[in-house]
This record gives C-alpha cells, structure tokens and sequence, in this order.
C-alpha cells in the first residue's frame, strides 16, 4: 500500500477527528436512532430515516480516517531544508498583481486552500517543488496562466 504523506499537525488534526467521531458523534448517533424508534412506524419516520443517514455518514469517515491513519507517513518538517519539497511554507509573490500569498505544501487530507494549506498532487505545489528562493514559476489555472515568484522558503 501507498503510504499517505501528512505533517505531525496534519496526522493530530485527523486523529482527534477520529477520536471526536468515535467518543462524541457515534454515541449520539444510536442515542437519535433509539429515540426515533420509539416513536413507532419506521417507514414514515423522518427523523429515524435522517439519524440512520447520520449514522452512515459517520461510520464512513471513521473507516476512512482509520485507513489513511494506517497508512500515513509524517514528515517531520522542522528538519528539513533546501528547496521546496512536501512540508515547505513558501511565501509567493503575482508576478502580474505584485499579491503576495503564503502557502505549506502539505498532503492531500489536511489539505485547505484558504487556511493557505496547498495539496501536494495541486498545479501550484508540483510547479513550486523542486524551486528556490528568487525562482520564477508558471502555473496553468483554469482563469489562465499564473506567473509566480518564490520570495521565501521556510520549514517550520
């Protein structure tokens, strides 16, 4: 099997997930489907119908929680350094707009373009790895071509 590539904040974040839905949401879950039974008929019962929703819902997210767990690899970032690779904060600057962002390229399932979180397998990411501070990049998006250029590249 693949191994899934996370950061030590990324792994934590999925496990206190996974905690939460086995400790917290599980147990509500049957709590809500044994209310709703005893409200009688199930075939026109609708909160039984959306508690059992619920259930499947949570009970898919555990299994995959618990499958990219067994299979991740953490990076331990801080001890990293060079060029950009998986784990880097790389601070960018529009070439075009002069904007400046600040990205981690991190993997797929911690992974939140607005938390400034870049994926790994992203057009950006696999554009930035492998450059260096002072590097310009060229990214196809789907509003056009990007012009980048990396101001920083920090492991932290």
């Amino acid at each position: 099997m693949e191994k899934i590539p996370l950061t030590r904040k990324g792994y934590d974040d999925l496990e206190r997930e996974l905690k939460h839905l086995k400790t917290v949401e599980r147990p509500a879950v049957i709590r809500a489907i044994s209310e709703a039974r005893e409200h009688g008929d199930l075939s026109e019962n609708a909160e039984y119908h959306a508690a059992r929703e619920r259930q499947g819902f949570v009970e898919g997210r555990i299994k995959e929680l618990e499958a990219v767990i067994a299979r991740a690899e953490v990076i331990d970032v801080a001890r990293l350094s060079g060029p950009v690779k998986f784990g880097a904060t790389v601070e960018l600057e529009d070439e075009e707009s002069g904007e400046r962002r600040v990205f981690q390229i991190v993997g797929e399932y911690e992974a939140d373009l607005e938390a400034g979180r870049l994926n790994v397998r992203s057009p950006l990411a696999r554009a930035l790895i492998g450059k260096e501070e002072g590097d310009s990049v060229e990214v196809r998006t789907p509003g056009g071509t990007r012009c980048y250029e990396i101001i920083a590249v920090r492991y932290i």
